[in-house]
């Protein structure tokens, strides 16, 4: 058993007595970063001006300032009847110094390189480009900017959920006298997600109003505060073991791991939790765990709902290549749909910064000799082939030290492939691979451990790997044109038949492991094809495949390659299931990682684990090429390992906004669903809780039959309740069946787009035991 240790926290209501005892909002914001009298945070909070690049033609002086919650940023608008943008410092991906985003290198000119910075967001929205006014006001702002975003993203749960409380209660003292009258106080809970009629506010208000001024002050916001945030099921659950003089000993901790989380502990290890997490000194010198020290370990990310063991790399990365599935993108280079949306090299970025493995090139003839890359015969914009090269090689490894595979969608003449050919080599340089590892003629893929920090090229080859190692190689040069480029509608609409592409040599002798071939058929893969030789498939045919020779389709990839791509008609650029194609054991199941969804939601979920590497060893019985596995019938084998997922819904705290109306106010419903093989996809529900995203409770029991837990997936999502339309999407968490831990556990949140929800999440009991 593992416990990271840490700076004791003080106890969860200290930092907000503070508050109450006078103490400024922003000053308490300050201690909880541990930034009191620093330079950096007070340059960003008198703030100055910047001049904001959108094009080489408008730049644009506007005056930046980090607000009292030291947490958002405002920016001044000089726009008629606009109000002052503002955006959270929790929306930062990264703050880059000089001209390294697309937009700079675009807008600007080099003699400014000293003087820009660019701010990276996490979700879709684009890059803030700035100039400062000088080189050393512009590190200024980039040193300042990363170190209060990285003292936000450590603080703990409890932490981000007292600032975040801080800036609610800022916002509710309209007069700033730092005391709450009653209609601060409904302002209040109307800003954490709390619908309360005003018997009920008025019941809480003279319940803390011991001094019956009118207001609340002092202890009385502090005993407002305990009030709101009492953890009536942490309390039952704390109260059951807590047999010492109302605390918890080292063995009383014992007891509740053993018991209820199902771990291997001792008192060694509950001693070092008491060290780590209990804040009150005169419990801790007693060996004794208190309900705040609970709960501070509760909360802390190795004792949440997945498994630590598996957030590092935890798999075996020395077998062969297409023994993995592989997080792989299509189009990657679209910010939106793919008719006229925007091509960028910052959708490179992202998708490499997610931990994705497989980038997509669609590669055409460009202006000036230079081959760029855009959606062909649409109105999406073009970025520069090298530009893009330069991008990835850049950004490749900093998520995952795992290979990258660049799949090449070539329509370039043989002028411009050559071109291609020499970006990549000179970009690239000797992590491309460019002949096969050790000598003589490889018989199977080489792993990822041995393809740390390496790229693969997916393309047309002209002849076979093997010719090169024979005295006299083929002289032909004319290949099929690429797989994904004949889509059947594309291909009516323009009337053209299937045709030949000449293929430049140079690029040709890239494509090593990864060579693009057409599928004729199982049986033809099986005695004609090299190991080496890969199929696309357009989704639509890989799903029949998939259900009707399920069995046959593992068995081709436990020695093949399959990449899957979404269907030409999927103009918004939207997405399919992809957990079908992974029950089939096919690796590279490419999906717009641009669009926001639940199959992206089932991507994250797969690849969450293990590193973030990017890659995750398919189970055993799917790479013996005897395997009788098959995902539809389920046939029983060795395999079959048929499990029974206990599930209590027990609670919920901090949930966003929905609608960012004052009036708005979550009814949320928790839905616990299971993707895997058809025999174990399932779906269950709680009731909506009215009128509550702050703390509403449930205590729903759910129970779930799962037959092949190396591929289910577990997701749970919560969603604001509608009666008359859609339910609206609050928050997901999708985690791999078998990276589950057991016990009371808490689960973190992600937004639409994957990201982090800091305060959010849900309170859950999970119970897996072998099925009889």
């Amino acid at each position: 058993m593992s416990c990271i240790r840490k700076e004791p926290e003080k106890s969860r209501s200290e930092e907000l007595l503070q508050y109450a005892r006078g103490q400024k909002v922003i000053q308490m914001n300050v201690k909880l970063l541990g930034l009191e009298g620093d330079p950096d945070l007070q340059f960003l909070l008198k703030g100055g001006d910047l001049l904001k690049v959108l094009s080489p033609s408008w730049k644009k002086t506007r005056y930046f300032r980090l607000q009292e919650d030291c947490k958002t940023m405002w920016r001044e608008s000089k726009k008629t009847f606009k109000k002052n943008d503002t955006f959270s410092l929790d929306d930062i991906s990264a703050v880059q110094m000089g001209r390294q985003s697309e937009g700079l290198k675009k807008n600007t000119e080099e003699q400014v390189e000293d003087r820009c910075f660019s701010i990276v967001f996490k979700s879709r929205r684009k890059n803030l480009d700035l100039i400062s006014s000088s080189e050393e006001e512009g590190k200024q702002w980039v040193k300042s900017l990363q170190k209060v975003v990285s003292n936000l993203n450590n603080l703990s749960r409890k932490q981000k959920t007292e600032h975040w409380i801080f800036s609610c209660l800022r916002k509710a003292d309209k007069n700033k006298d730092e005391n709450l009258s009653p209609s601060e106080v409904k302002s209040f809970m109307h800003l954490i997600n709390i619908e309360v009629d005003d018997e009920y506010v008025e019941m809480l208000f003279k319940k803390c109003d011991r001094s019956q001024s009118g207001t609340l002050a002092g202890e009385e916001i502090k005993h407002f505060y305990d009030l709101l945030t009492q953890r009536d099921e942490i309390d039952v659950i704390y109260e059951e073991y807590a047999k010492t003089t109302g605390f918890m000993s080292a063995q009383n901790l014992v007891d509740f791991l053993l018991k209820e989380q199902r771990e291997k502990a001792t008192l060694a290890d509950a001693h070092r939790i008491i060290e780590t997490y209990e804040p009150d000194e005169n419990a801790k010198e007693k060996k004794l765990l208190s309900k705040d020290g609970f709960l501070m370990y509760l909360n802390h990310p190795d004792a949440m709902i997945l498994n630590p063991d598996h957030k590092d790399v935890y798999q075996d990365m020395s077998q062969p290549l297409n023994h993995y599935f592989i997080s792989s993108s299509h189009n990657t280079y679209l910010m939106e749909d793919q008719l006229k949306g925007p091509s960028s090299t910052e959708a490179y970025i992202r998708a490499l910064q997610k931990g994705c493995r497989c980038v997509e090139l669609d590669c055409w003839d460009g202006s000036d000799n230079e081959p760029v890359i855009y959606h062909g015969y649409t109105l999406t914009s073009k970025i520069l082939f090298k530009d893009v090269i330069k991008a990835i090689s850049e950004h490749a490894f900093k998520t995952s030290q795992y290979p990258v595979i660049l799949s090449l969608e070539n329509h370039c003449s043989v002028e411009q492939q050559e071109v291609m050919a020499r970006h990549m080599s000179s970009i690239l340089g000797s992590a491309l691979i460019t002949s096969p590892l050790g000598d003589g003629m490889p018989t199977n893929f080489p792993s990822p451990e041995e393809l740390k920090g390496k790229f693969l090229i997916k393309g047309k080859r002209l002849n076979k790997l093997e010719d090169t190692f024979a005295e006299a190689a083929a002289d032909d040069t004319d290949v099929t044109e690429e797989e994904e480029s004949n889509d059947e509608d594309m291909q009516k609409e323009k009337n053209t038949k299937v045709k030949k592409l000449t293929l430049a040599k140079e690029l040709s002798d890239m494509v090593i492991y990864l060579k693009s071939v057409h599928f004729h058929g199982f049986e033809d893969a099986q005695k004609n094809l090299s190991f080496y030789e890969m199929a696309s498939f357009k989704e639509g045919k890989a799903m029949k495949l998939a259900e009707e020779s399920a069995n046959a389709y593992v068995r081709h990839n436990v020695e093949k390659f399959s990449r899957i791509y979404p269907a030409g008609s999927r103009t918004d650029s939207s997405n399919y299931n992809p957990v079908p194609l992974w029950n089939a054991g096919c690796q590279i199941v490419a999906l717009n990682f641009q669009t926001p969804c639940t199959d992206m939601d089932m991507n994250q979920g797969r690849f969450l684990v293990n590193g973030k590497s990017g890659y995750i060893l398919k189970p055993a019985f799917m790479r013996d090429v005897a395997t009788e596995f098959d995902p539809i019938t389920l046939t029983r084998g060795d395999w079959l390992k048929h499990k029974t997922l206990h599930v209590m819904v027990i609670s919920a705290q901090q949930l966003p906004k929905v609608n960012q109306k004052k009036s708005s106010i979550v009814d949320p419903l928790v839905k616990v669903e299971i993707y895997g093989v058809p025999a174990d996809v399932a779906e269950r529900e709680t009731e909506p809780f009215d009128n509550n995203g702050f703390n509403p409770s449930w205590n729903e029991n759910f129970q779930f039959d799962v037959y092949v837990p190396e591929l289910a997936l577990v997701r749970f999502s919560i969603e604001d309740y509608d009666s008359s339309s859609d339910n609206d999407f609050v928050g997901q968490y999708t985690i791999p069946f078998n990276s589950l831990k057991m016990g009371y556990r808490h689960v973190p949140l992600f937004n639409k787009n994957g990201d982090l929800l800091p305060s959010a999440g849900l309170f859950v009991h999970i119970m897996v035991l072998d099925a009889e």
